[in-house]
């Protein structure tokens, strides 16, 4: 398909009330794919600039525009935080944003393109919501920012223009049909057991699963009824209601291919929404949205992890393919122990049975 007909057809898709990433789909394209073909000049509402791949230097430039707001997605979950991306550093491939709103944790290496994106409507004739969108190579969005009322539209506009880059086209490959997950016939259970006991840090984790070579899943059920729970697939939305009624501050973590996004504090506004036959429950606060597909959570575990500071706790929902779709702590920082009012929600989510499937 050429650009320009994929513009028209992106635009028809869009004018239809499709999302931007729906609307790709819909033309059997990728999200990045589409933006791209919107590069150069054209008539189409939706314009991108291309930008320089120095990811790093570029989300440091974007603190003299004040407040932004950060957008991380996977296919079930939207974490939206507004503030000012400050502290940004990187070893390597793997980036930080320590901000006193935007915490991310930022991995270069599946950062393939990213674009200056407008988009006008009937609503927003002129220059519409700008906004800085970046790919991985299948392109799957891994970060979006978005200019709120406040934010610098002359700061703005110098970091586009700092970091345009028109010398060579972006192209995408096609993502390839996810493999089952290779599992080993006969995991020593007790070997991961004692390992996992013996963590003093939560980031030990990892480490554990590719010693073991073992899925995040799998090792859950591995150790069972020890250090992970099963809970019912509505434990999410007793924690947030929970959380927001006691003013519990908790930690919301959801990730895509090239970043994990993070919320610290308290939850208020929880509104579970059907729309269009999809069940959403929402988090809809000043500074930070969460929306999250309550129908395609097919598992929820209660899950501890023994660290120096004493246990540390998590919610983790995972979607109908198996894919992490977000996981909840109570807000806590290293060498601090977890909340009591964070334990007492836990506890109530454990004392939620659930039948373990055949």
């Amino acid at each position: 398909m050429q650009a320009r007909d994929i513009r028209t057809a992106f635009q028809s898709a869009r004018a239809g009330g499709l999302r931007a990433k729906e609307a790709a789909e819909s033309i059997d394209l990728s999200e990045g794919a589409a933006i791209a073909a919107h590069a150069g000049t054209h008539e189409a509402p939706l314009h991108a600039t291309p930008l320089r791949g120095d990811w790093l230097s570029l989300l440091q430039s974007l603190e003299p525009c004040g407040p932004l707001m950060a957008l991380t997605r996977n296919e079930t979950v939207v974490h939206e935080k507004t503030g000012v991306y400050q502290k940004l550093s990187a070893s390597g491939h793997v980036g930080l944003a320590l901000g006193e709103d935007i915490d991310l944790r930022l991995f270069f290496a599946q950062w393939h393109a990213g674009f200056a994106v407008s988009e006008a409507s009937k609503s927003q004739p002129g220059m519409g919501t700008p906004s800085l969108q970046f790919f991985d190579r299948h392109g799957v969005a891994v970060h979006k920012i978005y200019v709120r009322e406040p934010t610098d539209l002359h700061a703005w506009r110098a970091v586009i223009e700092q970091h345009t880059d028109t010398t060579s086209a972006r192209a995408f490959v096609e993502r390839a049909a996810p493999s089952a997950a290779v599992l080993p016939p006969s995991p020593d259970v007790n070997a991961f057991g004692n390992a996992w006991s013996a963590m003093t840090d939560t980031h030990q984790f990892f480490g554990l699963l590719k010693q073991f070579g073992l899925e995040r899943q799998h090792s859950f059920r591995l150790v069972e009824g020890r250090f992970t729970h099963r809970v019912p697939t509505t434990a999410l939305r007793d924690l947030l209601t929970e959380a927001a009624f006691d003013g519990t501050p908790i930690m919301v973590f959801v990730g895509s291919p090239g970043c994990i996004q993070i919320h610290t504090g308290p939850v208020r506004r929880i509104e579970p929404m059907e729309i269009h036959g999809k069940a959403w429950l929402n988090v809809l606060d000043a500074g930070f949205n969460l929306h999250l597909r309550e129908d395609r959570i097919a598992h929820a575990w209660v899950v501890e992890k023994p660290t120096a500071d004493g246990v540390v706790t998590s919610v983790e929902a995972f979607d109908d393919r198996g894919e992490p779709m977000a996981m909840f702590f109570g807000a806590r920082k290293p060498g601090q122990s977890e909340l009591p009012a964070w334990r007492r929600i836990v506890a109530h989510l454990r004392q939620m049975r659930v039948e373990a499937p055949a």
